[in-house]
């Protein structure tokens, strides 16, 4: 899904960003390996709680005990079913967020009530302040999206997680969300489905990369959506999908640091 394609061979090599390594989590899976660029700038809190239980080593070992096709794969609650929680309070909803307009890296569609675009690798859509120099924005659920996992009660969200199989724009604005997977879409889409699954998969060890000796860090970098040939792609894509654009038809490329 996120990988190299036509597009990373226009990126110039100045256009390749490195992983953060404190906002990057590595998380190995018996399908393979997933590494997902976590955005603060979304939901802090929930990346904070995803950190601290990765650290405590909550997740290691949890099944994906409720997997839909073309939807999601849900894990990360302790007892291994819906409902379970950390032995840490329950977050606050975090579905949009201020940022600065400057955090809008590559405005992909603009209309007199919004803009859509992109923070990093996540696609986000939000509307813009008098002054234009914020914006509240939301996570758009495309594909590779990662968000937390709540009961009915908005401010339910704990320990569970989701990574979307495909997108499901029916969750913006009812769920946090708080990265993308820049690797391993493929291994996502290959966890055994079911609810919950006669054989799930789980997650072995869930680390977040800048807690992992250098040696087994992936070395991977991201395609700088500031650059221009991110926006040339943006171009392309719209033009070819009219009125149907969305942020989730484009793909950020990833590509083996050199």
């Amino acid at each position: 899904m996120l990988g190299a394609g036509v597009l990373a061979g226009a990126v110039a090599a100045q256009d390749w960003r490195p992983l953060d390594p404190q906002n990057t989590l590595v998380v190995d899976t018996s399908k393979g390996r997933i590494v997902v660029m976590m955005r603060p700038e979304l939901a802090p809190q929930a990346v904070a709680r995803v950190k601290l239980l990765s650290r405590e080593g909550v997740y290691d070992g949890l099944l994906f005990h409720r997997v839909i096709d073309h939807f999601v794969d849900q894990t990360g609650n302790p007892n291994n079913h819906d409902g379970g929680v950390s032995a840490h309070p329950n977050l606050p909803a975090e579905f949009t967020a201020t940022v600065p307009a400057t955090a809008i890296e590559a405005v992909a569609a603009r209309k007199s009530d919004g803009l859509a675009g992109f923070i990093g690798a996540n696609p986000v859509a939000g509307i813009a302040s008098a002054d234009g120099l914020s914006v509240r924005t939301w996570g758009l659920y495309c594909a590779g999206v990662v968000g937390m996992g709540r009961q009915a009660d908005p401010s339910t969200a704990n320990s569970e997680i989701f990574f979307m199989r495909d997108a499901s724009r029916r969750l913006d604005h009812d769920y946090a969300v708080w990265g993308r997977v820049i690797q391993g879409q493929d291994v996502v889409r290959a966890i055994a489905v079911g609810e919950p699954p006669k054989a799930p998969d789980k997650m072995i060890r869930v680390r977040v990369m800048a807690d992992l000796p250098p040696a087994a860090r992936p070395k991977l970098e991201v395609a700088d959506v500031r650059g221009n040939a991110f926006a040339q792609e943006i171009s392309r894509v719209r033009q070819a999908r009219g009125a149907d654009f969305t942020p989730c038809d484009i793909q950020i490329p990833t590509r083996q640091a050199p």
